[in-house]
């Protein structure tokens, strides 16, 4: 007869009831906008991959749809963030998510914001007895020194050292983010990078018509996608753009997206042609009818940008710090160049658009990488790790159940 141990029952009795029931998952996020930012983008990504796997989950967010057509994403009252007025503060606290909340019944919430929200959803957490994750998004730590708000650095920190150690996992999309918080304090992270769909962001999507349309065609294309704010160091683009017209005029530099900054950017940059926010194919069609992605932001967490222009075809020229870093293979799937240095941005650019062989060939050395980073890949092992948080967590109740008895 085979004698099982208290731990060993235990894991045996989880297993057969999850089998007979998948895990609930409460999400909560600083905005579910469709297309809002690249992390909403990541969101809806991962909707469809639960409703696939048929996980139940419910979203909260201080930002929703207008049509009102998704049932599963609740809005929580919220007020204007001065900084940015495209975002929103939810009002702090639990008592506007905490009735939806026990109606759902979660296993496991999910916050993908340090906001109110999120600090509120962790302390529910902490008093419910349920299991809370992170995903480390957005790095707004870095955001300080473009604010002239110094002090907002050290302060962030000790917040979100508050924040994510009060979480069973915190998942990292890029190493190069993770070792940065791991030098910061934070602990139980883990890396799971973002994918990328590469039916969406295909090179098959080019289109000369579109370059013609643009007034560019016969020039090497330069596509910056994302959105227009300082902190993606725009200043250093607009420097590195004003150095290459002086020295050429064989390049187009093309823009998409939208931000507070446009309208002064537009000056910095004249010539440059600003499409503005796009989607769908619009998007799609923008990527692979470009030649460089170039992309100067030191402050990101992964770079979905980076890599829809990768899937795209196109070699990408950014820099060497923050998560799009971690993307690439300097020399191999790309270029890095030296952080907020216009002049080593426009070399770098250069030699790329001097090297037209090696430029293709960096296009499809990151079309090869793009390929094998699919979502259904990335989401499978997110709900392999929820797992494991899950039957930790669970261990440990017992232990300190056992422990207080």
């Amino acid at each position: 007869m085979i004698t099982l141990s208290a731990t060993e029952f235990r894991a045996g009795q989880r297993e057969l009831e999850r089998n007979r029931r998948l895990p609930r998952i409460a999400y909560f996020a600083g905005t579910m906008r469709p297309g809002h930012d690249g992390v909403t983008r990541v969101l809806y990504q991962l909707i469809a991959h639960l409703k696939q796997r048929e996980v139940p989950n419910v979203f909260f967010s201080p930002i929703v749809s207008d049509d009102g057509e998704d049932s599963s994403i609740h809005r929580v009252p919220s007020v204007t963030f001065p900084l940015y007025r495209d975002y929103r503060l939810a009002v702090p606290g639990q008592r506007y998510f905490e009735a939806q909340l026990r109606e759902f019944s979660p296993d496991l919430l999910h916050i993908n914001s340090p906001c109110s929200l999120g600090y509120a959803a962790v302390r529910y957490a902490h008093k419910a007895n349920i299991p809370v994750v992170a995903t480390y998004h957005t790095h707004f730590a870095s955001y300080a020194k473009y604010y002239n708000i110094r002090a907002f650095e050290a302060l962030s920190w000790s917040y979100f050292r508050r924040i994510y150690n009060g979480c069973q996992r915190v998942y990292v999309p890029s190493e190069p983010i993770l070792e940065e918080l791991k030098g910061h304090g934070v602990r139980n992270l883990e890396f799971i990078p973002h994918g990328v769909d590469t039916q969406t962001f295909h090179p098959g999507h080019r289109s000369l018509e579109w370059r013609r349309n643009l007034g560019i065609d016969g020039k090497t294309v330069l596509l910056y996608v994302g959105r227009l704010v300082w902190e993606k160091d725009l200043r250093t683009l607009a420097e590195a753009h004003r150095i290459l017209c002086a020295q050429r005029n064989d390049l187009a530099f093309v823009l998409v997206g939208d931000g507070p900054i446009r309208p002064e950017l537009e000056a910095l940059m004249p010539g440059a042609v600003f499409l503005g926010q796009r989607s769908g194919a619009e998007l799609s069609t923008a990527y692979a009818s470009s030649d460089v992605f170039v992309f100067p932001s030191t402050t990101e967490t992964f770079g979905n940008v980076t890599i829809e222009a990768m899937a795209s075809g196109l070699p990408p020229v950014c820099a060497r710090q923050g998560g799009s870093s971690g993307l690439i293979h300097n020399g191999s799937t790309g270029l890095l160049a030296a952080p907020c240095d216009p002049g080593d941005l426009a070399s770098t650019i250069t030699f790329l658009v001097d090297h037209p062989s090696t430029r293709l060939e960096m296009g499809r050395r990151a079309l090869a990488f793009a390929r094998g980073q699919s979502w259904d890949r990335v989401f499978d092992r997110l709900l392999e790790s929820y797992d494991r948080v899950m039957d930790e967590y669970a261990l440990q109740r017992f232990y300190k159940d056992r422990d207080a008895a």
